[in-house]
């Protein structure tokens, strides 16, 4: 999305670049709300989505040769980062014009770690395209995916891809769809074959010559919708149905999510693509009747928003955002009530996500440009109402996320559900050269990317990038590459504490006489470990004013000091009380500089005397898995040092695991639990306390 490319597509013209591909220069937009469609393309990595998108823009000439996922020519896929994984890492918005419909395809990526993405996607439209491989067939990934768009009430309907495969199975795909999705999956249209390949589809519904049982299943699932209760007499006693008016049934159940039609589909041939086209605007619902976003005030109170009307108070929110070396911040925005006009004044904000160091903000800025994004190419447009998405560009420090409003008004739309990222990944800069250009590049990157937290480790002093798995991680690391920045990954040193297991004496004499005033404390103390959280007390039992009482808080402020650097392994000390039982002063050399010193070597000098133990952080985790996956994980917790505090039956053939897991057994498991429930399990976790280090046992 740049001028860059734009400029790039004007050079390129007749030599075969994606660019050139693009027939179409004049932007969308639209005009009333009841004359757009937003489709968000679903399912797994590699079901064909992108190259379906490809084939639907053929379809309706906005491009005019359609793309290679491994040449990186395709339209969806112009972000770097997925060029170079030769899959969808970010959302992206594809418009096109049928009979009159603006339909904003949005194609999200199908690979878990970009489920926020995906997120982004399915909070800007108003129904869901399945795309299900009929080589490959149905994940679990792609099921949970259909129950989540459920909740959401999203309008669904399939698109069975790559039947041109000569392994394509159809009829397996659309028995896996049933299995999965529910009896309310249904074909609309079935393949006709020709000499064992299929070469077009054929109307069920009209019943061009298709199978006669396939076709009255279809038509009493439509009548079970329909709210003219005489068709399932008239269709028993074997009456003529109107086909125009069983069409009309069914667009409705669509649109109200009771009734779930299957295509087939061909990106390479282009098979289905006009039928799929036909769904999208006829059975799809238009923005109008869909319910708003929460929103409030700034200060929290509610706000009720009337509904999708270019004419109401301005509510839009920034989906996803992108940076332009050209443009600068390129936020893809939809627009859910009032419009979006060129040199307007708006207010920007963004609340609820401290905990991800996105922390709180309100600013005022100025709309400059607004385009129609197809790929890298932004096409203007004047303005952008409610109901429809468009880019804007040099939107300041706008974040994904944030929401767009009036400046007299302005407004907050509540968030949707962002994942918690539980992969860490520790980074260093090359130099100290590097490390000014790591922060500037983290970022713009973390601006748009809210599954991505970024923390400075207090304990531990590492710049940690908590990600959503392995490929999220390569992608942000590429992408600071790419900015310039010279960095390397470390292993992620887990944050320990130390303690005494045991009581201890420490003497500590700091004397130094270098011809002026001199330095002179000596204090004695004795530690004792206290009970895990307990914290730290200090007590004074001198006696006699061997010790003035204005240098007491130097000693502890000195243990204090010294137990934040630690005595044994640099970790932060905790959970003791030290007793200050004796010292000595100086009428003329002692100071406050002296007692503290004074206090810091006593305190080594008791963990010298005495045995230190070493503290790991411990989390309660809370794991969710299918039914059929629960051995597995709870073995593998036992592997890991944990220890099952319980199990809930969550429905829907899931089990949430309670467990208490060492943190150091973690590091990696948002990864390795994908790993062993086929991606479908997800964890949750919280600190909970730090625990002894068992005997024999080095933590990173």
């Amino acid at each position: 999305m740049s001028v860059k490319g734009a400029r790039e597509a004007a050079r390129t013209q007749g030599r075969g670049g994606t660019d050139a591909r693009r027939a179409d220069a004049a932007g969308l937009a639209a005009t009333d709300p009841s004359d757009i469609r937003n489709v968000a393309l679903v399912g797994h990595s590699g079901s064909g989505k992108t190259l379906l998108v490809e084939a639907m823009l053929a379809a309706r000439g906005v491009i005019t040769r359609k793309g290679s996922i491994a040449d990186g020519t395709t339209v969806g896929d112009s972000d770097p980062a997925a060029v170079h994984q030769q899959r969808s890492v970010t959302l992206s918005l594809v418009p096109l014009s049928v009979d009159g419909i603006k339909v904003n395809l949005v194609d999200t990526p199908g690979y878990p770690d970009f489920i926020g993405e995906l997120r982004a996607g399915l909070r800007a439209v108003d129904a869901a395209l399945f795309a299900v491989s009929a080589v490959d067939g149905i994940d679990a990934t792609t099921t949970a995916l259909w129950d989540e768009c459920a909740q959401m009430g999203l309008p669904r309907a399939v698109a069975i891809t790559r039947l041109d495969h000569p392994r394509a199975d159809y009829d397996g795909a659309l028995a896996a769809c049933r299995a999965a999705f529910g009896e309310g999956v249904l074909p609309l249209f079935a393949p006709v074959r020709t000499g064992g390949e299929v070469t077009g589809v054929a109307d069920l519904l009209a019943g061009d010559g298709t199978d006669d049982a396939a076709r009255g299943e279809l038509i009493e699932a439509i009548i079970a919708e329909s709210e003219d209760e005489t068709l399932m007499d008239r269709y028993l006693e074997g009456g003529d149905l109107d086909t125009e008016a069983l069409a009309a049934d069914l667009e409705t159940a669509v649109g109200r999510g009771s009734f779930f039609p299957v295509l087939p589909t061909s990106a390479v041939t282009g098979l289905g693509m006009e039928e799929l086209l036909d769904l999208l605007v006829r059975a799809f619902p238009p923005p109008v009747g869909r319910r708003l976003p929460e929103a409030s005030g700034l200060s929290g109170e509610p706000v009720e928003l009337a509904g999708c009307d270019p004419d109401g108070p301005l509510a839009a929110e920034v989906v996803r955002t992108s940076s332009d070396a050209f443009l600068g911040r390129i936020c893809l925005v939809r627009v859910f009530s009032g419009t979006l006009r060129e040199d307007a004044p708006v207010h920007v904000g963004g609340h609820g996500l401290a905990d991800r160091g996105h922390q709180d903000h309100d600013y005022e800025d100025r709309l400059t440009h607004l385009y129609s994004p197809l790929g890298a190419a932004l096409r203007p447009v004047p303005f952008c109402i409610a109901g429809d998405l468009c880019a804007v560009a040099k939107l300041g420090a706008a974040e994904t996320g944030d929401t767009i409003s009036a400046r007299d008004t302005p407004l907050l739309l509540a968030t949707w559900d962002i994942p918690e990222p539980l992969l860490p990944v520790a980074v260093e800069a090359d130099s100290r050269s590097d490390e000014d250009a790591l922060a500037r590049s983290l970022g713009k990157i973390a601006a748009g990317d809210p599954t991505l937290r970024v923390e400075r480790n207090a304990e531990t002093h590492q710049l940690v990038l908590w990600c959503m798995g392995e490929a999220h991680a390569e992608v942000l690391l590429d992408r600071l590459r790419d900015q310039g920045v010279k960095l390397h990954t470390v292993d992620v040193v887990t944050p320990l504490r130390e303690t005494f297991s045991t009581p201890a004496a420490g003497h500590g004499r700091y004397v130094k006489q270098s011809g002026g005033h001199g330095q002179y404390a000596v204090c004695d103390i004795e530690v004792e470990p206290l009970e895990r959280g307990a914290g730290f007390e200090f007590v004074d039992k001198t006696v006699g004013g061997v010790i003035p009482n204005s240098f007491i808080p130097s000693v502890e402020k000195g243990v204090r000091a010294q137990m934040d650097k630690g005595v044994a392994a640099g970790f932060p000390m905790v959970d003791i009380r030290v007793t200050l039982v004796g010292g000595k002063a100086h009428s003329v050399d002692s100071s406050d500089a002296a007692f503290q010193a004074a206090g810091a070597l006593a305190l080594r000098e008791a963990a010298a005397a005495g045995r230190i133990q070493l503290l790991e952080p411990v989390s309660a985790v809370a794991i969710t898995v299918a039914d059929e996956h629960v051995g597995t994980v709870m073995s593998d917790l036992s592997g890991r040092r944990g220890r099952l505090t319980g199990t809930t039956s969550g429905g829907g053939g899931l089990t949430e695991i309670s467990a208490e897991v060492p943190d150091q057994e973690l590091l990696r498991y948002a990864v390795e639990l994908r790993a062993l429930t086929a991606g479908t399990g997800r964890f949750r976790r919280r600190y909970l306390r730090h625990e002894p280090v068992p005997p024999n046992f080095s933590p990173a």
